[in-house]
């Protein structure tokens, strides 16, 4: 499946002219992928700039090899946090890859310009009279505007009003041209998708919804770097001593993420990809619906990008556990139990690199590694989208709500919610369990979004997403990128 098939020269044209104005040099998915194919002037000018500084070159900071630093880093070879058996009470090696030292604290600024960059550099999109629409339940649309706020497209960023405030009030400093709250939470997707049609149908080709539950470039970027990033993290830590990838757990939310397991599996055959969801609202374990306070993580329905057939089991995770750690990794009495317990204190003071989201992919990692008896020689990657820097008012809410954090609930919390997790709630899925998932997706996109029961139908077909994933797909937006920057002059005058 080819996701650009036309070029449309004259909106090109403005395309560049706007890029040439605002003095926007794109990356090549080759260069975010290894950043040592970035021109070293370019390097050097972002040593002058903050991680989330809104200047175009920061375009080329969308990548998992930043240095962890909030101003002027450079590129290593990716951050990661492996969360020792002292606090996981398993064997099994689980590592989480870490988004905050993406621009916006989060790795969704990657999958935003995965589905936006291929549209602009074909004149799919035209950014002097089109408005780019980010529906998402919270980090989406973050990295959709601030992709667009170095593009210089006026952007929509459309999320639940139960969010936290973080998101609105970061939205609003960026100069986000538009900020549509929805009603309902996390699990609210529907209403998002009410949003999108109104908009539609208001608004006619003015807007463009970038819909991340529909967009293959979501799926494609996380297929190419955040597969990679595991894969190159893997071979050069791991590997060597004989360790066996044997895992990926990826909460579901849009299903772009849980990709970069199509793209592991082709290099680790016996690798089980492990999908996550609130347990309060078990849409993939038992087709259920519900509220929930995991962020980052939609509901209710079934991703139209999801490749079901390459998913081995589903974790429903309760959201009070997710919560509880939350307290128990973030307040200092929390870390002192740890500490205890035998975390050491580099480890415990790395925490809040995990979010909410990311949480609960450690504790579904954790059941995985228990239900298949993984040991020692046994790695388990999951990515920790963003980290407590975004979700500091949930802290400050549950402290509000549960009173002070003591040393009682801390030990309580840590023997109940860490080295308690057993292997309920989990769903390991058979040929016809797949199916079931795969064929539920009709009532969301047949149905209510426009799509058709033949495409539907080619969704199950290996061969899809082989074409989807192809190489050559990527390849041919780098070219597009690279005479799109040549159209504008701006590179060469580095």
């Amino acid at each position: 499946m080819k996701i650009i098939d036309q070029i449309h020269p004259d909106v090109l044209q403005k395309a560049i002219g706007r890029a040439r104005e605002r003095g926007v040099i794109l990356p090549t998915f080759a260069q975010q992928k290894d950043p040592s194919k970035i021109p070293a002037r370019m390097v050097a000018r972002l040593k002058n700039l903050g991680l989330w500084d809104v200047d175009p070159a920061n375009l080329f900071r969308i990548t998992w090899h930043n240095e962890p630093k909030a101003r002027g880093g450079g590129f290593g070879g990716g951050n990661w946090l492996e969360f020792p058996s002292a606090l996981t009470g398993v064997s099994a090696r689980i590592v989480g890859i870490a988004g905050k030292w993406f621009p916006t604290g989060a790795h969704k600024v990657g999958a935003a310009y995965g589905c936006l960059v291929p549209r602009l550099v074909s004149g799919n999109f035209d950014p002097t009279t089109q408005k780019a629409v980010w529906p998402s339940t919270g980090n989406y649309c973050r990295g959709g505007a601030y992709d667009c706020a170095l593009l210089g497209a006026p952007a929509v960023a459309i999320l639940p009003e139960g969010m936290s405030r973080e998101r609105f009030e970061w939205l609003k400093e960026i100069g986000t041209d538009e900020i549509i709250a929805t009603p309902g939470t996390e699990s609210n997707v529907k209403e998002i998708y009410d949003k999108c049609w109104e908009l539609r149908r208001t608004r006619g080709d003015r807007a463009v919804i970038f819909n991340q539950f529909e967009e293959f470039g979501n799926a494609i970027w996380h297929y190419t770097m955040t597969g990679g990033i595991i894969e190159e993290i893997f071979q050069r830590e791991f590997a060597p001593a004989g360790a066996r990838l044997s895992g990926f757990v990826s909460a579901t939310g849009s299903a772009g993420t849980i990709a970069a397991g199509d793209f592991l599996r082709t290099r680790h055959p016996g690798l089980r990809v492990v999908a996550t969801e609130a347990l309060q609202c078990p849409t993939l374990y038992q087709f259920g619906f519900g509220a929930h306070r995991i962020e980052g993580i939609g509901d209710k329905h079934i991703p139209w990008i999801h490749n079901v057939r390459n998913t081995d089991m589903v974790a429903a995770i309760d959201d009070e556990q997710t919560m509880q750690l939350m307290r128990l990794f973030n307040e200092p009495v929390g870390r002192a139990h740890l500490q205890s317990l035998g975390v050491s204190a580099e480890v415990v003071q790395q925490l809040d690199l995990a979010g909410i989201s990311c949480i609960c992919n450690l504790v579904a990692a954790m059941k995985a590694a228990k239900y298949y008896d993984l040991g020692r020689q046994d790695v388990i990657f999951f990515p920790m989208t963003d980290s407590m820097e975004l979700y500091a008012s949930r802290v400050q809410e549950m402290a509000h709500e549960h009173g002070p954090y003591t040393r009682d609930l801390a030990i309580a919390h840590a023997a109940r919610y860490l080295h308690g997790t057993q292997t309920d709630h989990l769903r390991e899925l058979t040929y016809f369990d797949r199916k079931a998932l795969h064929q539920f997706k009709y009532f969301t996109w047949v149905e209510q979004q426009g799509k058709t029961s033949d495409e539907l139908n080619q969704l199950w077909s290996e061969d899809f997403w082989q074409d989807v994933f192809a190489p050559e797909q990527v390849a041919e937006w780098d070219r597009l990128i690279e005479q799109f920057n040549d159209a504008t002059g701006l590179l060469k005058k580095l």
